[in-house]
């Protein structure tokens, strides 16, 4: 057998598995775990793709090399590859596979087999030492190299270690059982004998039991060295994942560029700290006469395409959501990151927010189900900003910016409007110069009465 004739094993060993990941460290969460899932199931189908690309390839190959009728036994080899690899790939999974580590033993068993055995339909007499002198071993390398796509470290060594057992199991009992070519080592002695060394490596029956070792060894010191880099790799990816469940929990309250930009800021969200926010409340109008007669589970679907609505709009105009509440919610803009149209960008959610409802509406009415009305109240000035709490933290808007925008929504009632704003943020917004039409149609109504402040305050309010 050439040497070329089993370059299939270049993709033997692409379909193994993430084996022992969970083992190697605590499952901290199910994101991480979903994360070495994804990365597990990658490799699994790019190892598959690469085997069932390469083998055929590697098929063709050794015929032009080889051009006997004998190659057939090599192609019924790599047939066995390709099936193997296919029932390694079901078999894989993140955790500890008993079936998939045995499937993986057998590729590599297949394999030596196919390296070291003879061609029994060659006519060929070739010594048995000789299929260990055609350097077929380096394309366990690549193997190797592949097998870092989708195997766990422990994986990896493993292959190093049973591939090192095998090679050198399978030359004690091939030396043990094989008879040498006669003749051949008495000419080489004839030839080369004033030098026994170079007579040994030239004899066509010499195992050169030393290199063999050799490359048992080499082998397995690079497999543990790409296993501990893999383990480094996976160590990195479980980080990663932390990070991304932390900006996937970051988003459920603020908005893509407040992520970002809190992903890259090294400031604590703790440090106490006043600001001047917008505040934002919604809620729904007659919601206990509205949800009276219906059932509970209709009740849970309403309010949440309410509260989808109207988080996608908070989010769309660079606002946090700072708490649900009931059949409305709470959003501030300038949290926790100040901005240069904060106001602006509430009062133009409030009105994308009144947009929004209006197609909620007109699909609600060609369903035959009643209209969902809602009242904004919006307040612009200081408020005291961070954490509360001592195990369970949760970042806090406090102040009475916050009670003036709850008492503004409620005011909606009294005042017949949709959108209630105080002039404060009116004045705001324009100072901001962020758009002046964000205040047409408004009417101001002055002289109302806002618990909790002593003098009545000037509203901005729209029908």
């Amino acid at each position: 057998m050439t040497d070329t004739a089993f370059a299939s094993g270049t993709s033997a060993a692409q379909a193994a598995e993430t084996g022992s990941q969970l083992q190697t460290s605590p499952a901290e969460s199910r994101f991480a775990e979903a994360a070495l899932d994804a990365h597990k199931r990658r490799g699994l189908q790019l190892a598959v793709r690469a085997r069932w690309i390469a083998l055929p390839i590697i098929a063709v190959f050794i015929v032009f090399l080889n051009p006997v009728w004998s190659v057939l036994y090599y192609h019924g080899i790599l047939a066995l590859l390709c099936l193997n690899g296919w029932f390694i790939s079901q078999a894989g999974k993140v955790g500890r596979s008993r079936l998939e580590l045995f499937l993986i033993f057998l590729d590599l068993l297949i394999m030596t087999y196919g390296l070291i055995v003879p061609n029994p339909f060659d006519s060929r007499e070739i010594p048995v030492a000789m299929q260990y002198r055609f350097d077929n071993f380096q394309y366990f390398f690549v193997i190797l190299a592949a097998g870092t796509m989708a195997y766990s470290w422990r994986t990896v060594i493993a292959i190093g270690t049973w591939t090192a057992t095998m090679w050198l199991s399978a030359l004690g009992l091939v030396w043990w059982f094989s008879s040498p070519v006669p003749g051949l080592t008495e000419a080489i002695n004839a030839a080369l004998g004033f030098e026994p060394e170079l007579a040994e490596f030239f004899d066509p029956n010499s195992f050169v039991v030393q290199l063999r070792v050799q490359e048992a060894v080499v082998f397995l010191l690079v497999a543990v060295t790409l296993g501990f880099s893999v383990r480094r790799f996976n160590g990195l990816l479980k980080r990663n994942a932390s990070l991304t469940r932390e900006r996937a929990n970051l988003s459920r309250y603020f908005s893509p560029n407040v992520v970002e930009q809190l992903s890259q800021n090294d400031e604590p969200l703790k440090q106490v700290r006043s600001e001047n926010v917008a505040v934002l409340f919604i809620d729904i109008v007659g919601f206990t006469r509205l949800s009276a007669g219906m059932d509970p589970r209709a009740v849970i679907d309403l309010l949440r395409e309410f509260h989808g609505r109207m988080e996608r709009e908070v989010f769309r105009h660079h606002g946090t959501l700072d708490k649900y509440l009931g059949d409305g919610l709470m959003a501030t803009f300038g949290t926790p990151v100040a901005g240069q149209q904060d106001a602006g960008n509430a009062l133009a959610c409030a009105h994308a927010m009144r947009v929004s409802l209006e197609k909620w509406n007109k699909e609600r009415t060609r369903q035959a189900m009643p209209e969902i009305r809602a009242g904004i109240g919006i307040h612009y000035g200081e408020a005291l900003l961070g954490d509360i709490g001592a195990n369970r933290l949760e970042y806090a808007v406090l102040g009475m910016t916050v009670n003036v925008a709850a008492r503004l929504e409620n005011l909606t009632r009294k005042l017949q409007a949709r959108i209630v704003v105080s002039e404060t943020l009116a004045q705001q917004v324009k100072a901001e110069q962020t758009g002046q039409d964000l205040l047409d149609g408004s009417t101001r109504h002055p002289g109302q009465e806002v618990r909790g402040l002593d003098q009545p305050m000037t509203v901005l309010i729209w029908k």
